[in-house]
């Protein structure tokens, strides 16, 4: 199971139609350090968006994949194509900046309109993973069968996509499983929270098998918002390990570099990360105060020695206790 991160593509909306190259370039750096090894970016509306419909963004296509070349050793990096927009001259320049994969997007129930632009992607020697987009327009049934369709067109992976946010867990369960039964191809979950279920609908998908999961740091996205990247690798089955994420270093970019910028642009998030780690772990707020101190005095991660700590004892943690898993810490850091 593996993490696709959408932050520089969906998340892209909460700034408009795109990042621009300073946060681009940092919000790359921090997922790719912190092991997230599918990242969608560029125009939130899509490659050829900038041109065909004047979604302008902070850069161009070109500008975006530039950039983009810089990682792809590092990561799949890749571009939504929404069919309406597709364009072959946009796909040969993705194949030309060695693009991982366009995605290529249409609403359920019109995957025939979507195939002339798999066939493109394809012929480029890139790799085409389909976003089934409003995918609850379909049956489970209905939507199976679109998935086998694109299998037999070479799609390498489709994303069943909650683009109104209007399903529920049993629901993702039900499409997911279907799905599963269908192909062998990779299938994935893209949850947005308008009724609050995209982390609940996320687990649902894992649960029922789902290969990737579609997320966005902070939740940024279109609308309501998308399962917040950071969530589900808290509330993976196997736990973060499971997904190769570092954890703790996901939360530290989060809270040092990318909250502090996103709130110099006017974003905002509700959940911050100390706020999920007492969560994760069961620690009360209470305690913060004392662990706050002894992290700053011992150099110590914050985030760790939370979690670290309340395994041990999450009712009552004393100072004594706090200080005995801050060195635990360091000298398994060899510090």
């Amino acid at each position: 199971m593996n993490i696709m991160d959408c932050t520089l593509r969906d998340g892209a909306n909460v700034l408009g139609n795109g990042f621009p190259e300073d946060l681009t370039r940092m919000i790359l750096r921090g997922l790719v350090d912190n092991g997230i090894r599918i990242i969608e970016f560029g125009n939130a509306k899509g490659i050829g968006a900038y041109e065909v419909n004047g979604s302008i963004a902070p850069l161009t296509d070109e500008e975006y994949l530039k950039i983009g070349a810089e990682f792809h050793d590092q990561a799949e990096i890749g571009m939504f194509l929404n069919a309406k927009r597709f364009v072959p001259r946009y796909v040969s320049m993705s194949a030309q900046y060695k693009l991982s994969f366009l995605r290529v997007g249409a609403d359920a129930g019109d995957v025939s309109k979507a195939l002339q632009a798999v066939k493109c992607v394809k012929q480029a020697g890139i790799k085409a993973y389909y976003a089934m987009m409003k995918g609850y327009l379909l049956s489970p049934a209905a939507l199976a069968d679109e998935a086998r369709i694109l299998e037999s067109n070479g799609v390498d992976a489709v994303i069943i996509m909650d683009s109104a946010g209007t399903m529920r867990p049993d629901a993702v369960m039900e499409y997911v499983t279907e799905l599963k039964a269908a192909v062998r191809i990779p299938v994935g979950f893209h949850g947005h929270n308008n009724l609050g279920f995209s982390v609940a609908n996320t687990a649902a998908a894992a649960k029922a098998g789902a290969d990737i999961l579609d997320c966005c740091l902070l939740g940024m996205a279109r609308s309501a918002g998308n399962t917040p990247t950071e969530l589900a690798a808290a509330t993976a089955l196997n736990g973060p390990e499971s997904l190769s994420v570092d954890f703790y270093g996901l939360l530290d970019f989060l809270d040092q570099r990318l909250i502090p910028a996103m709130e110099n642009h006017g974003y905002h998030t509700s959940l911050k990360p100390l706020e999920l780690i007492l969560g994760y772990c069961g620690c009360h707020s209470s305690f913060v105060p004392l662990f706050r101190k002894i992290s700053e005095e011992t150099g110590t991660g914050l985030f760790r020695l939370i979690v670290e700590t309340s395994a041990a004892n999450r009712k009552d943690p004393d100072e004594e206790l706090i200080r005995q898993k801050a060195a635990q810490i360091i000298s398994a850091k060899g510090i």
